[in-house]
C-alpha cells in the first residue's frame, strides 16, 4: 500500500480515484461543502441517495447536508422538498426547520416560513 500525504488523498478523492464505497462518497461530499462547492457535493449526495435507496435515505446528516448544499447553492425548490422529506423523518430536527423556513422567506412565502423559524428557534435555538 502507498503512503500519500493529506493533499495526495484529497486529490485522488477529487479525482475519484479512491474507492467509490458509500463512505468515500459521502466523505468526498462533506469536503466538497466545506470548500463550498455546494453544488458539486449537491449532486453527489443526490447520486449517492439515489444509489443506494431506503438504506441511506433514512440517515438524517446525509439528507441535511444535501439540504444546506441545495440551500447555499440557491436552489430553493430543492431544498425545500428535501427539507420537508428530512422533516417526514425526523419532525424535530431544528436545522431542517431552519433551512425549509429560509428558503421559503427567499421565495417571498413568509407566512409559510414563520412556523418553521419559530420551531427552529424552539428547537435548536437557531434564530433567522
Amino acid at each position: 500500500m502507498t503512503d500519500f500525504t493529506p493533499f495526495e488523498d484529497l486529490l485522488r478523492g477529487h479525482a475519484g480515484l479512491l474507492e467509490d464505497t458509500t463512505h468515500d462518497r459521502w466523505v468526498r461530499a462533506q469536503t466538497l461543502f466545506e470548500e463550498r462547492a455546494y453544488r458539486e457535493a449537491a449532486v453527489l449526495l443526490t447520486e449517492l441517495l439515489d444509489d443506494h435507496g431506503e438504506v441511506v435515505h433514512e440517515l438524517t446528516d446525509v439528507r441535511l447536508l444535501l439540504a444546506r448544499s441545495l440551500f447555499h447553492s440557491a436552489q430553493l425548490e430543492g431544498t425545500i422538498r428535501v427539507a420537508t422529506e428530512l422533516l417526514e423523518h425526523d419532525p424535530n430536527e431544528p436545522y431542517a426547520h431552519l433551512l425549509l423556513g429560509r428558503a421559503m422567506q427567499r421565495q417571498g412565502r413568509k407566512d409559510e416560513a414563520q412556523p418553521h423559524l419559530r420551531l427552529a428557534e424552539l428547537l435548536g435555538g437557531y434564530r433567522s
